[in-house]
């Protein structure tokens, strides 16, 4: 992402998250995808968690509640999201994508694919499945996410992930 994007998510982030907690429900990720007739912005909330417990599942009047407080800030900041835009609030669905060091902790021991900016030193791939295992801190600060591949243990750099989702086996 450019500096400029990652600007705009994070403002888009700061405007919606408030909003999200007002509805009892977690932001999960934004995106703000261009398009010729001007943009989509994708929010995805899921249910918070209650006393370490997952909550129940998110509904469409949740969706529903959500996207129009949400509209309602963006139209007050408008200078944010200049022309027009199209707003769709959903819920993470069975392949829930992990974004935050929060989610990687709160999904260790799931089956997840993950997927980096450049391939993992000593190998060629950048797309990984496996068994998370979870987040990690070194002493100097580096953040990984720890996953059990075909019995291997990788740490995959958090700064390199572009893509993370839970893996959903029918």
């Amino acid at each position: 992402m450019s500096k400029r994007t990652d600007t705009l998510i994070s403002t888009l982030e700061s405007i919606v998250e408030p909003v999200c907690s007002a509805h009892g429900v977690e932001l999960v990720e934004v995106r703000h995808v261009p398009q010729k007739d001007g943009a989509v912005v994708r929010i995805t909330i899921d249910r918070a968690r209650v006393d370490g417990k997952d909550g129940s599942d998110i509904t469409l009047t949740d969706c529903t509640d959500v996207s129009r407080d949400v509209s309602a800030a963006l139209d007050v900041h408008e200078d944010v999201l200049p022309g027009a835009y199209h707003l769709e609030v959903s819920s993470p669905g069975l392949e829930r994508p992990l974004v935050k060091p929060a989610d990687f902790e709160r999904f260790a021991g799931r089956e997840v694919s993950v997927r980096t900016l450049v391939p993992l030193e000593g190998t060629k791939q950048r797309k990984f499945q496996g068994d998370l295992k979870g987040f990690a801190r070194s002493e100097d600060g580096a953040e990984f996410v720890e996953l059990n591949v075909n019995g291997s243990e990788l740490r995959i750099p958090f700064d390199s992930i572009t893509q993370a989702h839970l893996v959903y086996r029918f």
